[in-house]
């Protein structure tokens, strides 16, 4: 344990960049906090709790007032637009999963950083950063720091600023997000996602009053992209879903859906953390909850090194390979969805409920949701051993291989399903 107070400057107060910040504080880092944005604020849809997101929020003391309104989630299903259930995920004994308003749980990390003695810097826009320890504002400050965080989203211009870009996917995918009323009759402790091709209408029961809708249409879909909301073209698409649709909220927000993997997630004193290292597809509601993870075992691990280098390498080694896993899998499952073929979508539905009842597919799907972060219940120093021991197996092989093939041109990984 090193015995001086060390100082950490962290760009982006997104998820990420909070809880990491108060996590350093709790642990005796100096922090500051830099947010390009006048105000700290987040839109109001909903968000998965998972496991291993809970547990983090149960260490930096945010718990109780995230999820203060959300609704307790006892089954995730998928089905199809007529209501045939393709595959069912029943919350076992230990699984958690909570859905709280996205709002509620970005302003319990705000205090949380304001009662740890974080210093937060509003309209402070990061423009690069330096392997010495250098983050660079767009004022021409240089802030000099014993570790520099870069926690700048996706579309990170700092994580460029070093080169550590190896993908960004622009993805296929369009999502749109809002909360509409809810009503007597709604489920209160279901997930449902229906599908019809690559169109997907994910419902979710969120507070008392309100639920959370998520809409996903192939990007040069000009009407399921559309905003303000096309009812009659989500109506078109899921008839019994009518209820839903009609309530529908103008002020839903429109993302592109993208896919980050970086060479590095570290470059000297700098560390690249959220969706700025491992940006993926919102498919298993797990990139909060992985970042969460992830700043949990950066904070732990920088802290009980004195060598920062050494360290984030270190963090790069237990942290990336489960991250990566849940990449690929939210990947995965985007790209069945929005690349099979319209003719043979009943081959979809039966290889859907053939898979989901394999070994190897509940233990992939859940692994994130199932690991423990560094940091919980005082076990600082354990790295449990599912973070860091993903193998592929199995039937995840030939898919991997097919949707290799897919991207450079190959359009065949109906052939993995054929060839079963």
């Amino acid at each position: 344990m090193v015995s001086k107070r060390r100082k950490v400057e962290i760009a982006g107060a997104g998820l990420s960049g909070l809880a990491l910040a108060v996590r350093m504080a709790q642990l005796g880092w100096k922090v500051t906090l830099h947010e390009k944005n006048s105000d700290l604020r987040m839109f109001g849809a909903g968000i998965w709790l998972w496991g291993n997101g809970l547990k983090s929020l149960q260490i930096i003391g945010a718990y109780n007032e995230a999820v203060r309104r959300a609704k307790i989630i006892k089954e995730w299903r998928i089905a199809d637009q007529e209501g045939n259930i393709l595959m069912t995920r029943p919350m076992t004994p230990g699984d958690q999963l909570l859905l709280p308003p996205r709002a509620d749980l970005y302003q319990s990390l705000i205090n949380r950083a304001i009662a740890e003695g974080v210093e937060i810097c509003t309209s402070s826009t990061a423009t690069s950063v330096r392997s010495e320890g250098v983050l660079v504002l767009d004022s021409g400050d240089e802030r000099r720091a014993d570790l520099v965080v870069a926690a700048d989203g996706l579309y990170s211009r700092l994580r460029e600023s070093i080169y550590a870009t190896r993908v960004l996917d622009y993805g296929i995918e369009a999502g749109i997000r809002m909360l509409i009323k809810h009503e007597p009759g709604d489920p209160e402790d279901i997930i449902t996602e229906y599908w019809n091709g690559p169109w997907r209408l994910l419902y979710n029961p969120c507070t008392d009053g309100e639920n959370y809708i998520f809409l996903s249409a192939p990007i040069d879909d000009e009407r399921g992209r559309k905003m303000p909301i096309d009812r009659e073209f989500w109506k078109k698409a899921f008839p019994l879903q009518e209820s839903l649709v009609n309530r529908f909220q103008e002020d839903g927000r429109w993302d592109r859906i993208g896919y980050v993997r970086c060479r590095s997630w570290s470059d000297g004193k700098v560390a690249i953390l959220g969706d700025a290292a491992n940006g993926m597809p919102p498919n298993l509601g797990q990139a909060a909850n992985m970042a969460f993870t992830n700043a949990m075992a950066l904070a732990s691990i920088v802290t009980e090194e004195e060598d920062i280098q050494g360290a984030l390498e270190k963090w790069e080694k237990v942290a990336r390979p489960l991250t990566e896993h849940v990449q690929w899998w939210s990947y995965i499952y985007g790209f069945i969805v929005g690349n099979w073929p319209s003719e043979n979508l009943s081959l979809r539905n039966k290889a859907i409920l053939d898979v989901a009842k394999t070994k190897w597919f509940e233990e992939g799907i859940n692994r994130g949701a199932r690991s423990v972060p560094i940091g919980f219940n005082q076990d600082k120093n354990s790295v449990h051993q599912e973070m860091h021991d993903y193998n592929i197996t199995g039937f995840e092989t030939p898919l991997l291989k097919e949707i290799m093939a897919s991207a450079l041109g190959q359009n065949s990984f109906l052939q993995v399903f054929n060839k079963k």
